[in-house]
């Protein structure tokens, strides 16, 4: 029998338009929309769905993306498709917690909110960078890196692209050795932090404490944690992987890899754009993944679910 899992992009997926067919096709989704409104005191509409220049600040993309996600995820549910597992990258993994039943919406929203807000004040801008490294081995970078004071890896997102982090100078020296050990080529990221770097300690710390207050529950069903790609399935070590996450590696491969080590063939990513698609393709071709991101695409995924069941798969 399939084994499902829902999994969530991160920040640098978002674009504006996101969602609105969610919200106005669906009464669930409507209301997850409307929901934060309320709670954050901004139209989350008019920021998801209209073009404006908050979309792609940090204190504005993290409570954006984490409710439409949530929202097309909520309309999945209605329409019968349940996980078996969850996980998200990096921002994402909040959209894990919800499906796992580890953290209510209204927290997970109003959570990212503040992380967004402590990520964006926790370096001057133009002080920190990031970096794409492009076709070369982990291991490699990592003995690279090892050397260099103010950089660290940020992201494994798949086989042949690893993303570093930290101090500008010290990730545009890192591009410049790393292409000498045999990177294809490095690519400095658009981005306004240095995020998943060590620089960003003191904000994890500070978004603990907000941790502290929020009601954490046995997960419901197991989750994979970024920040050592090992599945979750109790609430005690929650608050902890989650602070740790602001400044720690994303182990994006390593946790596909535990989850299909675990038995799970079918991925379906929830949220704009198919980065995590894109990475899935380079992990591991013999699984499933499919994408929502459209009220069309819940049609195309129960269906296909439904064929599969029919088949005795």
């Amino acid at each position: 029998m399939s084994k499902i899992a829902f999994i969530f992009p991160g920040q640098g997926a978002q674009v504006p338009g996101m969602g609105k067919d969610f919200y106005e096709q669906t009464e669930i989704g409507k209301a997850v929309f409307d929901r934060a409104s309320e709670l954050l005191g901004f139209s989350m509409a008019e920021l998801c769905f209209e073009k404006n220049d908050r979309l792609d600040i940090t204190e504005y993309t993290q409570a954006a993306m984490v409710t439409t996600s949530i929202a097309m995820m909520k309309v999945l549910e209605e329409r019968g498709v349940r996980p078996d597992v969850a996980a998200g990258l990096s921002l994402g993994e909040y959209c894990g917690l919800v499906a796992a039943g580890v953290m209510r919406q209204e927290d997970a929203i109003t959570t990212v909110r503040q992380r967004g807000i402590l990520m964006q004040e926790a370096v001057p801008v133009g002080e920190g960078a990031m970096a794409a490294i492009l076709g070369l081995d982990g291991v490699v970078i990592e003995k690279v890196i090892r050397e260099m004071d103010g950089v660290w890896i940020a992201n494994y997102n798949c086989p042949g692209q690893i993303v570093i982090s930290g101090k500008k100078a010290a990730v545009e020296e890192a591009c410049e050795r790393l292409k000498d050990a045999g990177a294809r080529r490095t690519l400095l990221l658009n981005v306004s932090g240095p995020f998943h770097s060590g620089l960003l300690t003191d904000a994890g710390e500070k978004l603990g404490r907000i941790l502290a207050r929020v009601v954490i529950s046995i997960p419901a069903i197991p989750y994979v944690a970024n920040v050592n790609a090992r599945f979750v399935t109790t609430a005690e070590p929650v608050r902890e992987l989650l602070t740790k996450q602001v400044s720690s590696s994303v182990r994006w491969q390593q946790s596909v890899e535990t989850m299909i080590a675990h038995g799970v063939d079918t991925f379906i990513e929830i949220g704009p754009g198919k980065t995590l698609t894109g990475f899935m393709k380079k992990i591991n071709k013999e699984v499933r993944t499919m994408n929502v991101e459209k009220m069309e695409d819940i049609d195309t995924v129960v269906e296909e679910l439904r064929q599969e069941q029919r088949k005795g798969i």
